[in-house]
This record gives C-alpha cells, sequence and structure tokens, in this order.
C-alpha cells in the first residue's frame, strides 16, 4: 500500500505512519535501525527496491530522501507498508525550493527511538560524507563509488575524510575474493608475494581497492589492467616463490582456482547483487578497520 502525501510537513507523516502501523498491525519493536536513502542524483525506485530486499534481513524502517525539480518550498511524501515495502516501512520524501539540503532536519522527526542510523548514498557520494547533516547523524555510512564517473577520485575523498563508521559497497564486493585469496596463500609452502596482477573493467573502484588491500597486507608490486569490454573483476594472479595462485572468472559466475602443485578448482564465485552487498553491510554496525587501512593506503595517507 502506498500512501500519498502532497504538500505536508513531517510532523504530518510522522503521524500518519504512527496511524498506517496501526491500521496494518505493524510491529515497530521489531525494526533494528533506521536507514536513511540519500537518493540525489540515483534511481529512487530501484534504490527502494534493493532497500526492501535486503530488510528481510534487517527489518528497518526506510527512509529515501529523493529531491524534486521546482523552485516553491514544499514537501511532498509518500508512506509505503505492506507489499510496497518488503519486511520494512517506507518514507519517501520529495523536497523541492527550500526545503532541499535540510536532511537532518527532515529526518529526525521519523527516526526511531534509540535504534541505529545507517546513511546509504547509492549515487552522488559527497566529497566530506562524515560532515554532512546526514552523515553526523549516522552510526554507519554506507557510498557506492563504482556509478561514479571518476572512482578514483571518489575514493581519494573518502580517504581523506575516512571515518569510523564508513564503508564503500565497492570493497564489499571483494569479500570472496579476498577470503579465497587468503585462504589459497595459506597452503603454499613460501607465502611471500612478489607481484599481484589483476584485470577487469574500466574505472573499476573495486579493482583500485583489491590493489590497495594487497599492497597493505603484503607489501607486492601491483599492476592492473582493465578492459571495457568486461564487466566485473575478471582474474588476479599472485606470484609467489611456490609459483602461481590465481583465480580467474571469465564468465561472471564460475571462477578457477590455480594453485601451485594442485589440480585447478572450479568454484561458484557469482557477481554479487546490490542488494546482498547492502545486506552484507547492514549486518555489522562497527568500524571496518581493514577497510580503513586499505583506503589510507590507496589514498597515500599510510
Amino acid at each position: 500500500m502506498i500512501i500519498e502525501l502532497p504538500n505536508t510537513t513531517t510532523s504530518a507523516i510522522a503521524k500518519r505512519l504512527v496511524e498506517s502501523q496501526r491500521d496494518g498491525g505493524v510491529i515497530t519493536l521489531a525494526r533494528v535501525m533506521t536507514l536513511v536513502i540519500d537518493a540525489k542524483g540515483a534511481d529512487a525506485d530501484a534504490a527502494i527496491e534493493t532497500a526492501n530486499v535486503a530488510s528481510r534481513e534487517h527489518p528497518c524502517r526506510i527512509i529515501v530522501i529523493a529531491p524534486q525539480d521546482g523552485p516553491e518550498a514544499r514537501l511532498d511524501a509518500e508512506i509505503r507498508v505492506g507489499g510496497d515495502a518488503g519486511a520494512s516501512e517506507v518514507v519517501v520524501l520529495r523536497p523541492s525550493g527550500a526545503q532541499v539540503g535540510h536532511d537532518d532536519t527532515l529526518i529526525t522527526p521519523l527516526l526511531l527511538p534509540d535504534a541505529p542510523i545507517v546513511a546509504w548514498w547509492p549515487a552522488d557520494v559527497p566529497q566530506e560524507c562524515s560532515v554532512t547533516g546526514l552523515g553526523k547523524m549516522a552510526q554507519r555510512r554506507i557510498t557506492d563509488a563504482k556509478g561514479s564517473a571518476d572512482p578514483a577520485f571518489v575514493l581519494r575523498c573518502l580517504a581523506h575524510d575516512h571515518r569510523k563508521g564508513d564503508t564503500d559497497l565497492a570493497w564489499t564486493r571483494l569479500t570472496r575474493w579476498r577470503a579465497l585469496l587468503a585462504s589459497a596463500l595459506e597452503q603454499v609452502p613460501d607465502p611471500v608475494v612478489t607481484r599481484a596482477r589483476i584485470h577487469g573493467d574500466m574505472n573499476s573502484p573495486s579493482i583500485l581497492l583489491l590493489g590497495a588491500w594487497l599492497k597493505n597486507v603484503l607489501g607486492c608490486e601491483i599492476e592492473a589492467t582493465y578492459d571495457a569490454s568486461v564487466s566485473a573483476l575478471q582474474h588476479i594472479v599472485l606470484e609467489t616463490p611456490s609459483g602461481e595462485i590465481g583465480i580467474s572468472r571469465p564468465d561472471g559466475h564460475h571462477a578457477t582456482l590455480s594453485q601451485p602443485g594442485q589440480p585447478d578448482h572450479v568454484i561458484a564465485l557469482p557477481a554479487r547483487t546490490l542488494d546482498e552487498c547492502l545486506a552484507e553491510e547492514l549486518r555489522r554496525l562497527d568500524d571496518d578497520a581493514v577497510y580503513g587501512e586499505t583506503l589510507a593506503t590507496f589514498g597515500g595517507l599510510s
């Protein structure tokens, strides 16, 4: 069910939200956090759909800020509950005119009491997330450099502004790759890595972060190559005195793991969906220290 609230106020939205909970029998105590989506420059409906899927694992109140054009200082809103809200309740705020830019003021009356706040920027990443009104309120700040025209610039900005609780989904997409590489390295007699060769799609922030992580933990030389005709990370090779460790995923679904002295293994390694990555980050509300160290290495801060 979608409840339209044209030309409204946050107090009226909060009141109508309580009424919808009472009418629909929603148990607000089941919500474990408030997820605030800054949808500037993004497809708001696509972001809501992603958050709805993730909310089935992490029931939450979802607040979406999606500014609309127009000089008039106005706030339109809608409340989505039931089948239109996954396992959550969704409040979409569409400010215009002078209402734009006051995200913290708009969302404050709608936050769940005594619950963590997670902020997600699916598109336009602020150069200083932690000092924005929304960033100051959130315990966790999730960005996504993948859609940026210049991911390297975005990552450098994130590195210089990094605060505990920050993460980027380009890092989350590497979780399984990092686990496989760590496991494979444990099985070679001499795990010293002299060089890492990485290949994948153009302007991939995941490749940049993977190279920085390897440089930080292994101190090895990094060689990255790109191909505009491919999608996502394609393969990585670690050169060691015992031989090469390689993971190759040309089809985006299955990968071949090669290790010195062992037969090749084919393993399932599908490209991660956006809702899978978001759900993973919503599982943890503590700081990701490894991401912070990796980002500092990429930004030349360590």
